[in-house]
């Protein structure tokens, strides 16, 4: 049994070290807001924070956290950070089908965590493999631009 810090919780795991942190949340723990898309960390899909730094969880295996902060889509919500990215993704329409916007989103906080005011290529390399098959990118540039200035 491992124990995970997740959302402010210390949360028992029991699953193999080396499974993925993706299927700890999803399949041992229920946390379906992580998503799976490639398993390769070539989508962007299954991004939380680990100690505040987007992190690919399809291939990070949860011994590699144990002790670490883990933050989820579930346990971003609160904080003027994660509520001005949620505001300018709802003010600029950004998700269509929904999909990658979980992984989006933990991208977007966590540049905006620790950048106030990023520039486009600030924002390009951030979201660099956050990939949106609906092809929402000029939305998420502007709606991070836009939570970047409620921020300030």
């Amino acid at each position: 049994m491992t124990s995970l810090n997740i959302n402010g919780k210390t949360i028992p795991v029991d699953a193999d070290p080396s499974t993925p942190l993706l299927w700890a949340l999803r399949d041992v723990l229920g946390m379906t807001g992580t998503k799976f898309g490639c398993g390769v960390a070539a989508c962007g899909a299954c991004t939380v924070h680990v100690n505040g730094q987007a992190t690919r969880s399809c291939v990070t295996p949860i011994s590699a956290v144990v002790g670490q902060k883990i933050t989820t889509i579930e346990g971003v919500g609160a904080g003027p950070v994660a509520e001005a990215v949620q505001a300018a993704w709802i003010a600029h329409d950004v998700a269509q089908c929904g999909y990658c916007q979980s992984g989006q989103i933990m991208s977007a906080t966590a540049l905006l965590a620790g950048n106030k005011t990023p520039t486009d290529a600030d924002i390009d390399a951030a979201m660099a493999g956050n990939l949106c098959r609906c092809g929402t990118y000029q939305r998420i540039r502007a709606a991070i631009h836009d939570a970047a200035k409620n921020l300030a």
